[in-house]
């Protein structure tokens, strides 16, 4: 039969088993309940942060890649302008 536990309870299971240190097995016999739920709740509890902080890494990189893109693209431009000044100068 699956049990329906509340999420205050489930945090207060993963924070024993994340943060404290305790053992899955430990902890689930403790409040009564099965390793493979808490095993389930810790891998769930560690995955979103992750994802999340690779998410936040990936956005920064993106945005820093066009704007070095921009910046390589006028040094493009200005290298053109220049270069072509260049041998008008050199014509007279």
């Amino acid at each position: 039969m699956n049990k329906k536990y509340p999420d205050e309870f489930k945090q207060e299971a993963v924070r024993q088993v994340i943060e404290k240190g305790h053992s899955v097995p430990d902890v689930a016999k403790r409040l009564g309940i099965s390793d493979k739920s808490l095993y389930y709740w810790v891998s769930k509890a560690k995955v979103p942060a992750s994802q999340s902080a690779e998410q936040e890494e990936i956005r920064k990189l993106k945005v820093e890649l066009k704007r070095v893109t921009e910046e390589r693209n006028i040094l493009k431009e200005a290298a053109v302008y220049f270069a072509s000044e260049s041998k008008k100068s050199t014509r007279s």
